[in-house]
């Protein structure tokens, strides 16, 4: 795991997640988290090919999936399909606390016959974006048991993988009795554009950019661009494109020593005051202070790991 981008999603140039995986020799991530407003992974519309659970094991939050609200209480776990845009987020002050697991379904691929049979129907269909396990679900007891057991294992690549067959067996057997299995189907057109969208900012945030340019890279109407992004990120383009800067510039503060004048340029913002001020808007924290609470954390987890290494 890089430290550097704990608490950070860090996207690819396509609007997919570059996974924080506790191994980069073993595509999983499994971590006990927490959300609450205003943090820098709340409401960070993303995608990625692996597959994301979330079991809530106090209070409750959301997710958004394809522009869907799921609302989730204590005790409910959320599966997040293959590439699916999605992204958590608090409902209240209290915030939630949760056991996360991101994992390439790669690992379930022991063979052809496999993928074929018992991976693919799943990951392939996009009529099932998501599927939820609530209190009055007979598995939800034991998709919660697995995704508790699935913390002390974290490292351990084989414990980890006959996990999540079982994980996967739970979430065949929901599918087949909500009757979501179904054939392999062509992607949704109106997704892929939103997508396109996504990169075109990705690739583009450091300039000025205008409605019409982000409509334009997509071929549709600026009106039609306001539909497609409220429908799956709740928010207006130019309020994303601002929420996306300012996530640029939370990484460059954790990860770098560039002064505030540097990283606003960087980031597409016209100045280090109007920088400061979406910053703070988005985080609840001014640029300097975030990156002061960052580097006292990162030194607490250094005196941490040398605390606890052997002579």
């Amino acid at each position: 795991m890089n430290r550097d981008v704990m608490g950070l999603i860090v996207k690819r140039d396509d609007g997919s997640e570059i996974v924080n995986y506790d191994d980069p020799q073993f595509p999983s991530y499994v971590f006990e988290g927490w959300v609450r407003p205003k943090v820098t992974w709340e409401r960070v519309p993303h995608f990625h090919e692996d597959i994301e659970m979330c079991t809530i094991t106090q209070g409750k939050m959301a997710y958004s999936v394809n522009g869907k609200t799921i609302m989730l209480h204590e005790g409910d776990t959320i599966f997040i399909n293959s590439n699916q845009i999605h992204y958590s987020m608090s409902i209240d002050d209290e915030g939630a606390r949760y056991v996360i697991a991101i994992f390439h379904p790669g690992i379930l691929n022991a063979t052809v016959a496999v993928e074929m049979q018992a991976i693919r129907p799943i990951t392939d269909n996009k009529d099932l974006s998501y599927l939820r396990f609530r209190e009055i679900d007979e598995m939800t007891e034991e998709v919660k048991r697995l995704m508790r057991s699935l913390l002390p294992i974290r490292h351990c690549a084989f414990e980890l993988t006959k996990q999540y067959f079982q994980i996967w067996d739970l979430v065949i057997k929901r599918s087949e009795i909500i009757g979501a299995i179904g054939p392999e189907e062509a992607p949704d057109a109106r997704m892929q554009t939103f997508k396109n969208m996504m990169h075109f900012i990705s690739n583009n945030y450091q300039r000025t950019l205008t409605l019409e340019e982000i409509s334009g890279s997509a071929n549709i109407s600026k009106s039609l661009c306001n539909l497609l992004f409220n429908q799956y990120v709740g928010e207006s383009p130019i309020n994303y494109l601002l929420h996306f800067r300012a996530r640029k510039v939370a990484e460059y503060l954790r990860s770098s020593n560039l002064n505030m004048t540097e990283i606003a340029t960087l980031c597409g913002f016209s100045g280090t005051s109007y920088m400061s001020e979406i910053f703070k808007k988005i985080f609840n924290i001014s640029p300097r202070d975030y990156r002061k609470d960052w580097r006292q954390v990162n030194a607490s987890l250094d005196t941490e790991t040398s605390g606890n290494s052997k002579p």
